[in-house]
């Protein structure tokens, strides 16, 4: 047997994964999230009373900066106008921004990331399902709290239905405050540019966007502190379950190649070995993606 390849280069990798699959993929699973948020609206009583109780228990910790946020970006049309159009578009840009980067420049990188940012997502999903949460611009003005997109919304494309298009308010959920996958999403571009940015201002940017989003979510009157945390949590979850996630994929792949390798002819002596997932594992491991074997005792 003749081995050709122990371990693929970043443009081999790239080969394995290719557009025309990436795509429809990743497009099903924000397909998944947006009908969810469509369609899994829940009670607004109990979405108030979620919000209501988050507030609470942020209040007894003495951890509430959002009312703070929310009076400086009501005061001051130069911090709230801004907030309103990051709040708006970036959520929707960025992140796939990041994704083709990735698939450019950090190949091996790539099918690790975007699979943690799918079951993050999903993740997400099950949140918005299990506690529909009104998000503080939604609670009664006896909270204190200004919905800044109203405010501004002669400013931009969004009316008084979060940042959905003036007029398309019935086609979001507003009661999907828990968790804030604003701030995982930003949390997770973060991460990519500060591990595989080389330029200085690229890793700057890797900090600056994820508590920029923090403090746009909270000061817009969109998220509580709460949902920021659980928003990070969230993405904490999908990168240790992205992993083995993908080792199961890469076994059920191999055992079907296997099978139909040794059902073709010609699949005895000479046969060529292409790069495995077990050589992909490597590939991510040397790109620090993935842990360091246990030694053994």
């Amino acid at each position: 047997m003749t081995i050709t390849a122990t371990a693929p280069r970043a443009s081999a990798y790239r080969g394995r994964l290719r557009w025309w699959t990436e795509l429809p993929l990743i497009a099903v699973v924000y397909g998944l999230y947006t009908a969810g948020r469509l369609f899994v609206r829940g009670d607004i009583d109990t979405a108030l009373g979620h919000g209501i109780d988050v507030l609470h228990v942020e209040q007894a910790l003495d951890l509430d900066p959002e009312r703070w946020l929310n009076t400086l970006f009501t005061k001051y049309d130069a911090l709230g106008i801004p907030a309103d159009f990051w709040y708006a578009s970036l959520h929707y840009l960025v992140t796939p921004i990041v994704l083709v980067w990735l698939w450019q420049r950090r190949p091996t990188a790539y099918r690790f990331a975007r699979t943690w940012l799918m079951i993050s997502t999903l993740i997400g999903l099950i949140g918005f399902t299990l506690m529909p949460t009104a998000p503080p611009r939604l609670l009664s003005s006896g909270h204190g709290f200004i919905d800044t997109m109203a405010l501004y919304g002669s400013y931009g494309w969004w009316g008084a239905d979060a940042s959905a298009p003036r007029g398309l308010g019935g086609l979001t959920n507003q009661y999907a405050a828990m968790p804030s996958l604003h701030v995982g999403w930003a949390l997770w571009c973060g991460i990519m540019l500060w591990r595989y940015g080389r330029n200085p201002l690229v890793r700057a940017l890797g900090v600056l966007y994820p508590l920029g989003t923090a403090l746009v979510v909270m000061g817009t009157a969109n998220h509580y502190l709460l949902d920021a945390v659980a928003g990070a949590a969230v993405m904490a979850i999908g990168y240790a379950l992205a992993r083995p996630a993908l080792r199961l994929v890469d076994d059920a792949r191999d055992a079907v190649r296997q099978r139909r390798g040794a059902g073709s002819p010609g699949s005895g002596s000479g046969s060529v070995v292409v790069a495995t997932s077990r050589d992909v594992h490597l590939a991510e491991r040397g790109a620090g993606l993935a842990p360091p074997p246990s030694p053994k005792r």
